[in-house]
């Protein structure tokens, strides 16, 4: 696939606020967020930071080698930019792939930029950069963290077996896309899954952990975010 920018149009979006005071986007056609309503960043910083990057990041530097990370539904960019945050304080190396089935266009980047100015350098020019950043082709963002935008839909990913340390899984919810939640897709994801691997959602619906479990996956129910009761954490067997 070219590295151009995509030319198909997704979805129309609309920027509002959460209650932390973090921006998401509002998808009319389905009604849903593409975050919590009452925290997009706290949500993101507990379920994919705290509960999936965090228990591997301080592993990853003392091995010196890169943790390879895949984001399904790379959307905003909230999750690579926490996660680079967090892998320069503790000295790791990431390498982090972010599938996008429908990339955001300028104006909506646009409108989202104000929130990142306010956190300041280097964060205002690292969420440009991240969606000014070419498709399908490794851009190094800062020394120590390497992004890779994936302009594909999951179910025609040619994931390399074996290879992430770590998923986030952060699909719109099952009854929004059903066809992302199905046992053949946790199948693929877990033969691209090294042993030991975490894949980490914001979802705790019954359904979805028993399609993580017959794809192989063992599952466990965590505390969720603010304004969520439960999520789910999942992990590949070291004997695998």
């Amino acid at each position: 696939m070219s590295d151009q920018e995509p030319s198909q149009e997704g979805p129309k979006v609309e920027v509002r606020v959460t209650a932390d005071g973090s921006a998401t986007l509002f998808v009319p056609a389905l009604n849903e967020h593409y975050h919590s309503q009452h925290g997009a960043r706290q949500e993101s910083a507990h379920v994919f930071i705290r509960h999936g990057l965090g228990p591997l990041l301080e592993a990853a530097a003392i091995a010196g080698q890169p943790l390879r990370i895949l984001e399904i539904g790379l959307g905003t960019g909230l999750n690579a930019l926490l996660t680079l945050e967090a892998s320069q304080a503790a000295g790791a190396f990431i390498e982090y792939d972010g599938l996008e089935t429908f990339p955001l266009p300028p104006a909506v980047v646009a409108a989202l930029q104000p929130e990142w100015d306010q956190r300041g350098t280097p964060l205002r020019e690292l969420f440009a950069e991240l969606h000014a950043a070419p498709w399908n082709a490794p851009v190094e963002l800062l020394p120590g963290f390497r992004l890779r935008k994936l302009h594909q839909p999951l179910q025609a990913a040619a994931l390399l077996p074996g290879h992430y340390d770590l998923i986030y899984f952060d699909a719109f919810a099952p009854e929004k896309q059903p066809e992302l939640w199905t046992e053949a897709i946790f199948v693929q994801l877990y033969a691209a899954a090294v042993p030991g691997a975490v894949l980490v959602s914001y979802c705790a619906q019954g359904q979805f952990r028993r399609n993580l479990r017959a794809a192989g996956w063992h599952t466990e129910r965590l505390p969720g975010p603010p304004g969520k009761r439960e999520m789910t954490r999942a992990v590949k067997a070291m004997s695998e």
